[in-house]
């Protein structure tokens, strides 16, 4: 099975990529800006013809998605996650009309709920932000192609490798800054008030596994989470204990921002359940464990 994969050096995106080598009968090709990568594809600026040229000389079975970005101006979002999953569509109807796309979308194109609410993939969407409102077009055009597309709507991502931009990598680098200096201290973070479904990366890429080995049509949206909600407060403490601080955590309240905008984030996950096998396997405590163990040590030794 030839499988392109675009976004591998991205977080989600090496988790991917990861689990795909480890599968028998697999040729993996990446496909992104990377000397590394097989083939040039950039999704924020690449033309369909370009593309479909590319998607020809690849020949995949199945393309996986992981491309996207949740920084930068307005312009840079909508370039990533909406137009670049359009381009794939189109390129992919042209070039390689039987392959199985696997795009990877975010619950952030919901938008509030009710407290107390988990999230179905028949919910409306209604997104508070620029990186919710252009993933949620990126995932519309993949809805609404005739290709043979799957998109998994994944909740708040954590475990091993945690961007430095997103709350995990902050908290982790913190932690190491309060560590380097005595376990005791205080550890200042801004507001946790907020409810978050969290998710391990590990069980992200097991999904998407699942998804491209399955025969036949499968649901056109699912979503990936671990269907429980977590204060973020959780997440703070969970990796404080982790890395055997004994200190302070010691809250400040935010801005008004995406936290506060959203202040209940949590997914019904049973459809994945049902359609692909899947269920979460790592418990918050153990995706925080990992993190640590890869992103938190090597840092505190340096």
């Amino acid at each position: 099975m030839r499988i392109l994969l675009l976004g591998a050096t991205g977080y989600l995106g090496g988790h991917v990529e990861e689990r795909l080598r480890a599968l028998p009968g697999v040729r993996l090709l990446r496909g992104g800006r990377a000397p590394v990568d097989d083939h040039r594809i950039d999704l924020a600026t690449i033309t369909t013809d370009a593309l479909a040229e590319q998607l020809s000389r690849a020949a995949p079975d199945a393309v996986v998605n992981c491309a996207g970005t949740a920084a930068g101006t307005t312009v840079d979002l909508t370039a990533v996650n909406s137009r670049g999953p359009a381009v794939l569509c189109e390129a992919l109807r042209a070039a390689a009309p039987d392959a199985r796309l696997v795009h990877l979308g975010s619950a952030a194109e919901y938008g509030p709920r009710g407290v107390g609410e988990r999230t179905a993939e028949d919910a409306p969407a209604r997104p508070v932000t620029p990186y919710g409102a252009t993933k949620l077009a990126g995932t519309l055009a993949v809805l609404e192609s005739p290709i043979d597309a799957l998109v998994l709507r994944v909740t708040d991502p954590v475990g091993p490798g945690a961007p430095p931009a997103a709350l995990p990598g902050r908290l982790i680098t913190e932690l190491s800054r309060a560590l380097a200096h005595t376990p005791h201290g205080t550890l200042r973070v801004g507001d946790l008030t907020a409810h978050r479904d969290f998710v391990d990366v590990r069980d992200v890429a097991r999904a998407v596994a699942l998804a491209l080995a399955l025969p036949g049509r499968l649901p056109r949206l699912l979503n990936i989470g671990s269907g429980r909600a977590a204060p973020v407060r959780d997440l703070a403490h969970g990796l404080a204990e982790a890395a055997g601080f004994t200190g302070a955590v010691e809250e400040a309240p935010a801005p008004a921002g995406r936290s506060t905008a959203v202040p209940w984030q949590c997914s019904d996950v049973t459809a994945a359940e049902w359609e692909l096998g899947w269920r979460p396997r790592f418990t918050l405590r153990e995706s925080l464990a990992a993190l640590w163990a890869a992103d938190g040590a090597p840092l505190l030794a340096r």
